[in-house]
Order: structure tokens, then sequence, then C-alpha cells
């Protein structure tokens, strides 16, 4: 086991012995809170809208504190008796992502979001912080919460009939994916059934999942839509469809997201669920991912297994992108005087605390771009859709070019730690 495997390894072990007792502080079901998050490119603000208790806790009930530190927010519980986090987890939001686009230095915009988290048995606060530029954390939202409280929803989610596609393990011991239909009307369910088939395939094509398959539930949730297809703005195309996708997402054609958010989690409330996937009936390039959040991928595409891999691996262990030279909307998205909390990019501020121990000696820092280091892991200038100051793992990896079974060995170390920490 190289060092840098180790280092991750011991640090989220010790991390362990102080983990909460699950069945000490929550109940198997969920709490969910919505809310508004809106603001510009300075300030944000948030606004609770609604709390509904959901039937099926689909996450872990030992790794209930988040050592990794990815995102742009981190929400937590803490015991008001004990003062103790007795649940944490990390997740970015589009709200995050358009924060740093052009539009957000001239207007502010509303985004809906949600968090779910184990229902507790005693009075909690839940807090969520953001993290500045320098990744600090400022808590941004705080809420009182008690188990009596009789708002609490317990009607709000129309639960729509669902197929399990793979996996027979405990949802506390696994990957629990729920793929959302998209675009797909009544007389096309039989077909987001096979699609969803062959998508889970694709998923395990790839290393390190198919090393992993058995530690994965994949759920194919049937949200029918009265038209097939999706938003398509700029040809002044719109469709009636169950979660309200659509292409040019922050003005950028490719990018295929929904801000229809409650939709969503109420598609998603029919199974347990760690990760949420959008399948849309589109053969339309496109898709996108958010960690934590949900991931979007189209049906009838030669690219389309590419495209779901590479838009799983943001969503789940938030990796970056590696490419360059795209046309983005984002400006700024990374400070060049920080490291990036992604596990795939550096700047190589401090690079001791990145990839550096899978570097071998005669490997030169930063690395060319030459042929006797295309399977080298190194330090490659370019990534996070910038040409300079930023550096990737390799020359090439499914998270940079559009290949498939292709992740660098960096991206599958960090898979790897997150399959852990949901499974183990």
């Amino acid at each position: 086991m190289n060092r840098l495997i180790f280092i991750f390894f011991a640090v989220i072990n010790l991390s362990l012995l102080s983990q909460t007792k699950y069945e000490d502080y929550f109940f198997d079901k969920v709490l969910r809170i919505d809310y508004i998050h809106s603001g510009n490119l300075t300030d944000e603000e948030f606004v609770i809208k609604e709390l509904s208790e959901e039937p099926f806790w689909g996450g872990s009930k030992t790794k209930l504190i988040d050592n990794f530190n990815y995102g742009k927010y981190l929400v937590q519980v803490v015991d008001k008796k004990s003062k103790s986090v007795i649940y944490s987890r990390n997740y970015s939001t589009l709200f995050s992502e358009w924060q740093t686009t052009g539009e957000a230095k001239v207007i502010k915009k509303a985004f809906e979001e949600t968090v779910t988290i184990p229902f507790p048995k005693q009075p909690v606060t839940v807090k969520i912080f953001a993290r500045t530029r320098k990744h600090d954390l400022k808590i941004k939202f705080e809420y009182n919460f008690e188990p009596g409280n009789y708002f609490v929803r317990k009607d709000k989610s129309r639960f729509f009939p669902y197929t399990k596609i793979a996996g027979e393990r405990d949802p506390a011991k696994s990957v629990d994916i729920a793929i959302l239909a998209e675009g797909y009307t009544k007389e096309q369910i039989t077909q987001f059934r096979d699609d969803c088939k062959r998508f889970s395939e694709y998923l395990f094509n790839s290393t390190p999942y198919k090393e992993n398959r058995n530690k994965f539930n994949i759920y194919a949730i049937e949200s029918v839509s009265e038209e097939a297809g999706a938003d398509i703005p700029a040809e002044n195309i719109w469709k009636n469809t169950a979660l309200n996708s659509s292409y040019y997402s922050l003005n950028l054609e490719r990018y295929l997201m929904t801000e229809s958010y409650w939709k969503v989690r109420d598609a998603a409330a029919a199974v347990p669920y760690d990760q949420i996937y959008i399948l849309v009936n589109s053969d339309k390039y496109g898709g996108g991912s958010i960690f934590n959040y949900y991931n979007v991928c189209i049906n009838k595409n030669r690219f389309e297994e590419y495209v779901f891999v590479h838009e799983f691996g943001h969503g789940f262990s938030f990796l970056a992108d590696e490419y360059y030279d795209s046309q983005t909307t984002y400006e700024d998205f990374y400070d060049i005087n920080t490291e990036p909390l992604e596990p795939n990019l550096t700047t190589l501020v401090d690079f001791n605390k990145k990839w550096k121990a899978l570097v071998k000696e005669s490997t030169p820092i930063p690395t060319p771009s030459e042929e006797k280091y295309k399977d080298k892991v190194g330090a490659f200038e370019g990534g996070g859709y910038v040409a300079k100051n930023i550096f990737r793992p390799r020359i090439d990896c499914s998270m940079n070019s559009i290949s498939v079974d292709n992740y660098c060995p960096v991206c599958v170390d960090a898979i790897r730690l997150m399959i852990d920490f949901y499974t183990e």
C-alpha cells in the first residue's frame, strides 16, 4: 500500500474513534430540511421553507462524521445536551457554482436546496457552514430542532414506483444510487428500466467501481413525465417533465441540470439513497454533477458511457474537471494561491498534502507533457478550466478527456476511499 493511501486511511481510522453511535441519537428515518438559498457574488442568505419526514435512511450508521473536507458547504448536527457534533456531511450546490459566474456580479438569484439528516431522537441544532476562498468555514445558518415538532410533514412525498437494478446489500453498508427518470413518458418506462440496467453496467466497466460492484445498490425510480426530452432554452424548446431539467444551465449549452431541486428530492425519497442520478431521455450531448447534490446524464448519445462515469466522479468523490480548454462560464473558479480541496488538482502551494507520495523521484515537478511521462503520475499544468498555475496528476484521465475506464491513480484512490467510507 503506497504512502498516500496509508495516510488517508490513518486519518480516517483515527477519526472513527470518536464516531457517534447511531441508535443513541437517531431514528431509522430522515429529517429533510428544505430552504431557499439566495444571494449574489458576495452575499448569501439561507431561509427555511419546510421540514418533512422521510422513511428511508440510506447512509452509513457508523461513519456519521464526515472528515473529507470536500465541497463548498458543511452541515452539522449538534446534540443540544452534550454540545457534541453527532452528524456532519459536506456538499456543494448549484448556487455555489452560479456565484462564480459573471451574472452573480449584477443580480441576486434564489435556488431551492435541501439537507437531509438522520431523524434526531433528542433536541439538536442544525448548522450550515460555507467555505471561503481560503477554505475557512463560516457559519451561515442555524436551526434548533425539537423531535416533537408537529409541523414536520409526513405526507409530502408522492412515492414513485421503482425497480431494484443491482445489489442486495444493507443500505447502511452500501453505496445506494437512486436513478431518476427524466423526460420519460408513461409509455417509455420499460425503456427507462432497460436504460438503467445498461448504465449500471457502464459504471461497473470502470476501475475501481468494477472491483467493488458488490458494495452498490442501484434503484430505478419511475418519475414519469408528460413529455419526452428536456428544455433547450436557446432553441425555444420547452418540455413538461417531472424534474424540469434544462440544457444551458449557467448559460452553458451542454450543462444539463435542474433548479427544481425539491422535486428531485421528492422522487429520490422512494428508496434509501446516498447519491441521486438523473437520467435524461435525450440524444443531445450534455450532463452535469455537483458533489453530494445530484448527477445528470443523457441516455442516447455516443458518449453516454463517458458522461455517466465522468459525472459520477464529481458527484460521488468530489473529483475536479482536469481539462483546461473549455468555454465554461465560471470566473476565477479556483484560487491559485490556495490548494484546491478536490483530490485531483493542485496549485503546488502545498503539494505534500496532495499526491506527491505517488510521484517517483525521477519525475520532475512540474512535469512536462511529453510522451515519456504519458502514463506517469506527476503534476501536469492545466486543469480546473485554466491552462496555467493549476496541475493535474496525469496527462490523461476520464476527468480530462472523453475516455472510458481511464481514471488516473489519484482519482482511483479518491473513489476507493469514498466507497470505503460508505460501506465499511
